[in-house]
């Protein structure tokens, strides 16, 4: 997400996956699946990857505000996505 937040900063463009004709153009169709099916490794799905492209973007950051605006995610998601990230965060309650 980064990367493409460097290569096309003004991209209004809210799909994930983006090419150079794309990225420009908010009213231009996602990558195609064609062109999915021969870049993705076979077994991986869209969905997967978008949690995984969530995960890492709670490594890097750890902030579930920047989460819930990159993502569009609520609130809850983006704190369980930085509580895997980084478990040492989590408050740990006395029993």
């Amino acid at each position: 997400m980064t990367y493409r937040h460097r290569r096309w900063p003004a991209s209004t463009n809210p799909h994930l996956l983006v090419s150079t004709k794309t990225a420009v153009d908010p009213d231009h169709p996602a990558v195609s699946m064609g062109t999915l099916r021969q870049v993705l490794p076979k077994g991986l799905t869209l969905s997967g990857l978008r949690q995984d492209r969530v995960l890492n973007e709670a490594h890097e950051s750890g902030d579930p505000l920047k989460l819930m605006r990159l993502c569009g995610i609520t609130e809850k998601t983006a704190m369980h996505y930085v509580g895997v990230a980084h478990p040492e965060r989590t408050a740990k309650l006395p029993r």
